[in-house]
Order: C-alpha cells, then structure tokens, then sequence
C-alpha cells in the first residue's frame, strides 16, 4: 500500500502552524488606503480594550498589493488580513488558491462614495459622468471618427463648467478606488457619449470596453499612487485642479475642499446610504480563515469591528465618515465568518 503524501502546498500551509501554537502575537493587515483610517481606528481601539492582545499592525499601499501580499501563502510570514475597496478579482481568487490560500472570509463593513472636488477658493463643480469622460479620456469619437482627446479646458467639454484648464488627479492602478472610476464614472459616461457601439463595432467587445476607460496620457488626468492626502496636496497647489478622493476623507476636509455634484445630486452619508448618488461602493477586508485560531486575537479582532459599538450608526466609524452597513447586514456577515463561510462557497 502506498503512503499517503499530502500535496507539498498543503503540507507547507500545515506546517506553517505546527509550532508553536499560536505562531504570531500580532493581527498584521495591508491594503486599501480608503480602508486604512478605519482599520486603524478600529485596531488601536482594540488594543485599548482587549489588553491581552498586541495592537495589530495596519499598513497601506493599495487594494491591489494588499491582496498580492495577502495570497502569498499561509503562515506566520504571510499578512492575516487584506484591506480592499473593491472586490477580489478571480485572478487574485486563483493566485490565492495557487500558494494555498483557499478558505478565504469576505467581510462587507460598510460604504463609501467617490467624489469629486476642488479647492475650497474655487465655486463647486456640477459634473456629470459624461462630462468626465469626454474630459478625461484618451480618444473620443467625434463625428463618426475615433480621435486623440482634443479638450484641453472644461468649458469646451460642457459650456456651464468653468474656463479652466483640465487637470484631474485621479487614482492610481494601485487603488480600488480606480476600479470603481473606471466602472461608474467612465464606462457610463462612454455609454452615455453613444460611443460605445462605435469602439465594440470597430475593435470588439472586449477591446472596445477597454477604450472606453483608457485615460488621457498627455498630462491633464495624472494617477495619484499615494494616499488622498498626496491627492489633496496636488489640488492645494493647483486650485482649478479637480482631486478625486473618498466621502469620508472629503467629510474630514470641507475646510479644504469644494465638493461637486455628480448627476445633480451631491455625495453626503445619506445619499451613499440611499444609493441615490452614483459613484458609491461597499469597502470590504478578507480574512486568511487558516490564522484564525492560529493568530491572537483575529477572530475577536474581526468580531470588534462588526460590531455596533465600532461600525454601527453612532460609533467611530460612522463619525469618521462611513456609510455603515445595516445592522441586519452585519448580523448576517459575523455569522457566516463564525461558521466559516468561505468566498469560494459564495460564488
């Protein structure tokens, strides 16, 4: 009879744990900088209150790398939590699965709304999806011919925008939050503009979809890697600038900062809530299952952070700026995480 061989990523994931018991006395997160000020608070309130366990160690860098890093494998080298505002790819889904990770737990904690501002010395925008794509885009189809973007001041993409000259510090490839500027902001406004069954006819479906979210590389739509604050810094410097940033980081700098409209209606907690306002999204952490046990303190950490007393309608995150999750909502997310509920079940 042959012996049983456990598959070598399997038997490493086993391993990674095997001694000591608990291998690691630190929560350690990565990931979404939109995410970060609410995992910190979150983490240094939890230190405070549960004093057996360390304060977890909460570090940015983008949704992107923070998942990266998060399905690099299992063990006491590999981070325990992924910070994302936006949700894991099946690419990053099957990078996990590759190096071992495969009981992942999707959390839903909140919402948040991406907006869109200027200086507090400049009078607010009324923009509309249209308006910034024809703005930011990298080619436009402009009677029946696909060209290079010719704009180069508001007031030609739409007569009422002001007569300054386009420059938009948007986010990086690094951010969730691009994902979801690209998804709400400039796919709608191709469509809008007509010229998506132009690029699908000329180029295909798929590459027809990527024209229509390519940015303008001349300049005038620069990629913000850094956190909103690097964003915000570039908008001080340029006041006609137009800085795209997190409801909740705007809400905590409306000295600064002159919020736009988007379709008439203006981004604040209850207009995310409602979804009447368009560009809004769930924020979201996931959970390595495999450290919970193994790690001290995660699964109370995770508890913590659904809880009312951090993410309901009066606690600190809301006070912050987050559009909290229902509290049924939060119910259901805590019990699938207590029964182990995966994100490979839920898909």
């Amino acid at each position: 009879m042959k012996p049983f061989i456990l598959p070598i990523v399997t038997l490493a994931a086993t391993l990674a744990f095997a001694a000591p018991a608990l291998a690691r006395s630190q929560i350690q997160i990565a990931g979404s900088s939109t995410v970060l000020p609410y995992a910190k608070i979150v983490a240094e309130t939890f230190g405070e209150i549960y004093p057996d366990y360390k304060t977890p160690i909460v570090e940015s860098g983008g949704s992107s790398a923070g998942l990266k890093e998060f399905c690099k494998g299992v063990g006491p080298r590999t981070i325990d939590i992924a910070n994302a505002s936006r949700p894991m790819r099946e690419g990053e889904r099957e990078n996990c699965a590759k190096n071992g990770v495969t009981g992942i737990s999707e959390i839903v904690f909140g919402y948040d709304g991406i907006v869109f501002a200027t200086d507090a010395a400049m009078e607010p925008m009324a923009l509309t999806p249209l308006d910034l794509y024809k703005a930011l885009a990298a080619e436009l189809v402009i009677d029946g011919k696909l060209v290079e973007n010719p704009y180069t001041r508001w007031a030609q993409v739409n007569p009422a925008l002001p007569d300054v000259e386009i420059t938009a510090y948007i986010p990086g490839e690094k951010h969730g939050t691009r994902e979801v500027f690209e998804e709400k902001v400039l796919a709608v406004g191709c469509e809008e503009s007509g010229a998506v069954d132009f690029l699908t006819k000329e180029f295909g479906e798929k590459q027809g979809e990527q024209k229509c979210i390519a940015v303008r590389k001349d300049g005038r739509a620069p990629g913000i890697d850094g956190d909103y604050t690097e964003t915000l810094a570039r908008v001080a410097a340029n006041r006609s600038a137009l800085g795209v940033f997190g409801l909740s980081f705007y809400d905590n700098n409306t000295d600064k900062l002159n919020v736009a409209t988007i379709d008439g209606v203006t981004p604040t907690l209850a207009t995310v809530g409602s979804g009447e306002y368009p560009v809004s999204r769930p924020l979201y952490f996931y959970v390595k299952n495999a450290h919970v046990g193994a790690i001290a303190g995660l699964k109370e950490y995770v508890d913590f952070f659904l809880s009312d007393d951090m993410a309901g309608p009066y606690g600190p995150l809301a006070e912050y700026g987050l559009v909290p999750a229902s509290e049924a909502e939060r119910a259901a997310t805590k019990a699938a995480f207590d029964a182990g509920v995966t994100l490979q079940q839920t898909q």
